[in-house]
């Protein structure tokens, strides 16, 4: 498992994940129209290239269990329902720091590694409640903010509600940008936006959610993320997964690929976290592929590249026991929360 070496958990205020390949924070520039209104997408190369992903690349026994682990520390755990409870909350953050069971571990090598998740993400209210449960752990706390899911309340609120998330120890805000900007071609008011969000944040590392499923086009989703990035976005996500569509491999490719051009212009790395409807071990495993690809190795490292899911984790947890076992176990046997 040399090839995906499993490193610690941990969280800087001017780095992404100091601890494992730390890279220097994203700086906001000025807005670029000319950039940004330059950006062309090719659908159907796009298209082409993710439809042949699944069959070309796989991975099997020793080296899928690798992946898999490795695909572990870059989950945010999450919970973001209306009937979520403090108990629920704990439960979650205990899932966090032991994600799969001690037997198991043991059978890989791996009882000895500090195997966490990437991050808990909650709503503010139980933002306080995980920071406590976590303590200690090194796992970071991610609060849904600016009026999660439709990000439409007034501007104001939702740079209160970052600074309260912030105030209570989130030591990373998933925010939702206004949609309509993007499907107006508003790109000022989004950069403005955005860069506010950033700023408010502080230390706190800001995760830009483009809700990809509502902004219609692939050029739109490229533009939107360029935008993010020049304001200064840590990183950009897909979704709430509250949308009709979520996170896919299709949409993976236009927003990676526009990091990769944003670095090679600007120097900074950016992250990328996909959420929504990905709840299968063998779905994440073309999420990593593609990653590493079109970005590099770096990238598949919780400091920038973060996968947000409440039940994938379970999945993982019942391929790596049939990898050591040889049988499944029934789902009730991996809840997370």
């Amino acid at each position: 498992m040399a090839d995906l070496k499993i490193a610690p958990i941990g969280g800087s205020s001017t780095q992404h994940g100091a601890g494992h390949n730390a890279v220097a924070r994203n700086v906001a520039r000025p807005l670029d129209l000319g950039w940004v209104q330059g950006v062309r997408v090719n659908l159907s190369a796009a298209e082409r290239r993710v439809a042949t992903l699944p069959g070309r690349r796989t991975v099997k026994k020793d080296a899928q269990a690798a992946w898999l682990l490795k695909a572990i520390t870059c989950i945010d755990l999450t919970t973001l329902n209306g009937d979520d409870t403090v108990a629920r909350v704990q439960r979650l953050c205990a899932k966090a720091k032991s994600p799969v069971r001690a037997d198991i571990l043991e059978a890989l090598g791996m009882a000895d590694r500090g195997l966490t998740t990437g991050a808990i993400c909650v709503y503010h209210r139980f933002v306080a409640t995980a920071v406590e449960a976590l303590a200690g752990s090194g796992i970071p706390v991610a609060a849904v903010s600016t009026g999660f899911p439709a990000g439409l309340v007034p501007h104001d609120i939702k740079l209160k509600e970052i600074e309260a998330s912030v105030k209570d120890g989130a030591q990373e805000i998933d925010i939702v940008i206004t949609r309509e900007h993007v499907l107006t071609g508003n790109w000022q008011a989004l950069y403005d936006e955005m860069r506010d969000f950033r700023a408010a944040c502080g230390d706190a590392h800001v995760k830009a959610i483009l809700a990809t499923g509502d902004i219609k086009t692939m050029r739109n989703v490229a533009r939107a993320s360029l935008v993010c990035m020049m304001a200064g976005a840590d990183f950009i996500k897909t979704s709430t997964g509250k949308e009709g569509v979520n996170a896919t491999l299709l949409v993976t490719l236009i927003m990676i690929r526009m990091i990769r051009e944003y670095q090679e212009r600007t120097g900074f790395k950016v992250g990328y976290k996909p959420a929504g409807g990905i709840s299968a071990a063998k779905d994440v495993l073309n999420y990593q592929f593609l990653m590493k690809e079109e970005l590099g190795r770096e990238w598949l490292e919780p400091n920038l590249f973060r996968i947000g899911a409440s039940s994938l984790l379970a999945d993982i947890e019942r391929q790596l026991e049939h990898h050591v076992t040889g049988r499944y176990s029934a789902y009730n046997r991996h809840a997370a929360g």
